[in-house]
């Protein structure tokens, strides 16, 4: 049986609300961490409180997956809320865990033991004070147990420099001190790189795209801690089967090639998550592919489909064609399958707002239904570093083309796509990736070309995996949010009969698996049409879903005349403090900027 992260251990009774108080009735930490064994049973609960549950990475949504209901940061609709917002106690208590450990881990005479678990907690006060830092810049720092009556606890907030300063010197110890030995579900060196680079390339691009000096320093960690990964980890890109990057996801026991660290599920221990439902039924916000992702996805030969004549009007079955492998590993296809099943299936409308269904993280039928999911999810991987690696060479404009062959190359390579060209891609950049509408405007330099190229490598690798937000938040590109969202294009004109048939299997004759668009008060009848008997899918126009046109078009999700979005460039990359936390100490707490 696999390690789990969620054994209920004897760690959890070291904290208490009361932070300088602890419960009589349970075991004190002066008669604890006293060898190697309670080390590593005090340390495995940081796993779970500081790693994202599995829906909060197959769940993300930002303007990359379209639900049904639009996220407060992307509609513009968060508000300063009076408790929570990620500044509560509960959200800072992680940090208590972390620090009450590295108080008293002293007390093991186990030099070495010590030492690797000192490196495990630090590991995950880097992670804790890096998910806070994205969320709200400055934050007060601390990095020891305090009293409930303790000063420090309404300090005013540290500056971004010093926090980041302290995070670096958290991962360092940690990259220092953990053991290289592969292991899948404990964090090791190689993860400890891996969230360094993860930390630097963020830090760096935030800096360069914010207007903030020391941007170069950040993407130089970024480099180096990379570059080690690549050249002296044991990892590498998976390619073991037909179907490679769909089966890293769906792959019950996280796939040890390629995965640094996952979140393990056990089926035997309900230890479950909701990844099948979430896609296949219609009451976990239909998630979607947006159309200006389906469209960025190259073709074959390594081509821009949005090159093609009249890309933006092809149907489904025709658009679908000698494409990047990774859009029907990530997204039902025509002949799709089901893990383990044969028959042909088409996409279902009452489960994707756009048409575009993902089946990225869905496993085979027997995991079906609320919650019984159970394959393994993703924390880090090794392709994430690889294009980390290329990215902050790239912004750093240090890029060569022998970069990218040790970077993305091998991620391509995966599923048969040629190689990126640095030359070919700065000599003339992708006007679709340039656009205001459906690219990132604000990039410019002499490297702009690869640039963009390596976005969209990134975009189309790392889809639900939990980036894409703070990837535009990084980049300064939150205007995009404000973009409509579309899905399936449709071709206009039904017949006299106000219906038509489009051919989503592209068989030429109508099957089962293609669907009808009617623009009736009902749909049309076998009865009356023959030809529609064997159709099983019949959508109505202005109920089903909203398409640009009256009779055809592209659907539109959330439709920004109706549902106005908007994104403030001087406020939104930031979250607001809750109120409580200003009025506890107004003189010293402080407001992030016009919230």
């Amino acid at each position: 049986m696999k390690k789990t992260f969620y054994t209920l251990c004897i760690a959890a009774v070291f904290v208490s609300c009361n932070l300088d108080e602890f419960p009589l009735d349970k075991l004190a930490p002066e008669n604890y961490f006293n060898n190697e064994a309670e080390l590593e049973t005090f340390t495995n609960t940081f796993y779970q409180q500081n790693f994202p549950e599995a829906s909060s990475i197959y769940s993300e949504s930002a303007d990359v997956i379209i639900v049904t209901t639009l996220q407060p940061e992307v509609s513009g609709t968060r508000t300063v809320v009076n408790e929570g917002g990620g500044w509560d106690t509960g959200s800072w208590q992680p940090l208590t865990y972390i620090n009450n450990y590295l108080h008293y881990s002293h007390r093991c005479s186990d030099t070495k033991a010590r030492e690797r678990y000192d490196g495990v907690a630090r590991f995950f006060r880097a992670y804790f004070y890096f998910e806070k830092v994205k969320r709200f810049g400055d934050v007060p720092w601390y990095d020891r147990p305090l009293k409930s009556d303790d000063p420090d606890l309404y300090k005013a907030r540290d500056s971004r420099e010093l926090v980041m300063s302290k995070i670096l010197e958290d991962i360092d110890y940690a990259i220092d001190k953990l053991p290289q030995e592969q292991n899948v579900y404990s964090v090791t060196q190689w993860t400890a790189l891996a969230l360094k680079s993860r930390i630097c390339l963020f830090e760096g691009t935030f800096r360069k795209y914010h207007g903030i000096a020391g941007y170069e320093e950040y993407l130089d960690e970024c480099i180096e801690a990379a570059e080690q990964f690549i050249d002296e980890s044991p990892y590498q890109i998976y390619k073991g089967s037909q179907t490679p990057y769909r089966d890293l996801f769906s792959s019950n026991n996280a796939i040890s090639t390629e995965v640094i660290l996952a979140r393990d599920y056990e089926i035997g221990l309900n230890i479950i998550h909701n990844a099948n439902n979430y896609t296949l039924s219609n009451t976990y916000g239909m998630p979607g592919l947006n159309k200006k992702i389906v469209d960025s996805y190259l073709k074959t030969d390594g081509s821009r489909f949005t090159d093609v004549p009249g890309y933006a009007t092809m149907e489904f079955y025709q658009e679908m064609q000698d494409r990047d492998p990774r859009l029907t590993q990530t997204v039902r296809g025509p002949g799709y399958t089901r893990i383990g099943q044969t028959d042909r299936l088409s996409p279902d409308f009452s489960c994707s707002t756009t048409g575009y269904q993902l089946t990225k993280w869905v496993t085979d039928p027997s995991q079906d239904g609320y919650n019984k999911s159970y394959n393994d999810i993703i924390l880090f991987r090794a392709a994430e570093v690889y294009l980390n690696f290329a990215e902050a060479k790239a912004e750093r404009g240090t890029l060569t083309q022998t970069d990218i062959d040790k970077s993305i190359k091998p991620i391509r390579d995966r599923v048969g796509m040629p190689n990126l060209d640095m030359e070919e891609a700065n000599d003339n950049p992708d006007p679709y990736l340039t656009s205001d509408v459906t690219g990132y405007p604000h990039v410019s330099g002499e490297n702009k070309g690869v640039i963009l190229e390596i976005r969209r490598e990134r975009t189309i690798e790392l889809i639900a995996e939990g980036h894409r937000y703070y990837d535009m938040v990084r980049w300064k590109e939150g205007k995009m949010f404000e973009q409509e969202f579309k899905g399936m294009y449709f071709t206009p004109g039904m017949n006299s009969d106000g219906y038509r048939i489009y051919d989503l299997d592209g068989s030429g004759d109508v099957s089962a698996l293609d669907v009808c668009l009617y623009t009736t008060s009902s749909a049309p009848k076998a009865a009356d049409h023959p030809e529609l008997a064997v159709i099983k899918t019949f959508l109505k126009i202005g109920s089903a879903f909203e398409l640009t046109g009256a009779a055809g078009g592209n659907i539109i999700v959330h439709n920004t005349e109706t549902e106005p979005r908007e994104w403030r460039e001087d406020r939104d990359y930031l979250y607001p403090l809750p109120l409580s936390q200003i009025q506890f100490a107004p003189d010293k707490i402080k407001q992030n900027p016009n919230w």
